[in-house]
């Protein structure tokens, strides 16, 4: 008699900046011989484990750790297009050195592998399993009022998190028998305002005034100065948009569709954009492993057993 060996999937949840902590997740899980079979991503769930099942994400996670909120910023630029605020040309470049390169396909994977978009004109939900990664990977970050939509198989698509910002029925769909969710958007609803900090003493040297240039700059990013009486920034507001529609919808779709483990890291405290926070969220993404490890064995340790033994011939 032989058993057969389950199938465990990883589903990488959306959340922008907080995504980072899927690092963490994937290393800790690793760490203690864990290793998905499937691999689905939402968003920034979508990038991480894209990364991760082309043995990129040690690249990936040593780049993100040297992250400036400085240069974070120079990912976002005013263009006269109106299509989005993200610097394509520095996305590209990002994507190709630490996720894809553009001749990398799905169908070449060593692991099972999706990310998941949305049709922007029926609002449908597109899994993404097949042909290039990078283009599936860039379709489903394409989060609305920072990117442009992106144009896949004749449909514009754009952010996965707006229809399944968790995707647990994509990776049983695919075959897991046991899925592991990562969920970014748990208890993050209005908490990413800060209250306003003492604006530090300018200074009238050259080398000052380039510094409170790029403080200005990276401000209308992460508006940590703004008066309490001023309404929200651009940028904040969106992402305070999204933040209720992917905590509404996850909870729709977790309460129809519960994973087998979930992993809530906490990450209410780092903001949506705040992608040079990585060593943050990477280690509370270790530490929700951690939290969790004895009830990930016993879930792993009987979905096991469940398993119906094969008859050798």
């Amino acid at each position: 008699m032989s058993k057969t060996k389950i199938k465990i999937g990883l589903a990488l949840g959306s959340g922008a900046s907080r995504g980072w902590s899927h690092i963490g997740v994937i290393n800790a899980l690793t760490d203690e011989g864990i290793i998905p079979d499937i691999v689905c991503g939402t968003s920034i769930g979508s990038l991480v484990g894209a990364s991760y099942v082309l043995n990129n994400l040690d690249k990936l996670e040593k780049w993100v750790c040297s992250l400036t909120r400085f240069e974070t910023a120079r990912f976002f630029e005013i263009n006269t297009s109106l299509t989005g605020f993200v610097n394509t040309e520095r996305l590209h470049h990002f994507l190709n050195k630490y996720v894809a390169s553009d001749a990398a396909t799905i169908e070449r994977l060593t692991k099972q592998y999706a990310a998941v978009a949305t049709d922007l004109e029926t609002g449908r939900e597109i899994w993404l399993k097949e042909g290039s990664i990078l283009e599936a990977v860039w379709s489903s970050i394409s989060l609305p009022g920072l990117f442009p939509a992106i144009k896949n198989n004749n449909k514009w698509l754009v952010d996965g998190g707006l229809v399944n910002p968790v995707p647990v029925s994509v990776c049983r769909a695919l075959g897991a028998d046991v899925v592991i969710a990562v969920n970014l958007n748990g208890d993050i609803v209005g908490k990413h305002f800060q209250k306003p900090k003492n604006i530090i003493k300018q200074d009238s040297s050259i080398v000052g005034k380039i510094s409170d240039l790029a403080a200005e700059y990276t401000a209308s990013l992460f508006p940590s100065t703004k008066a309490e009486d001023k309404p929200p920034g651009l940028f904040e507001a969106i992402a305070s948009s999204v933040n209720i529609t992917q905590d509404r919808i996850t909870r729709s779709r977790m309460a129809g569709d519960p994973p087998d483990i979930l992993l809530s890291p906490k990450l209410s405290h780092i903001g949506l954009l705040e992608f040079y926070r990585a060593n943050e969220a990477i280690n509370e993404g270790r530490e929700c492993v951690q939290r969790m490890l004895q009830e990930i064995q016993h879930v792993l340790s009987i979905s096991d057993s469940e398993v119906s033994p094969q008859k050798s011939n």
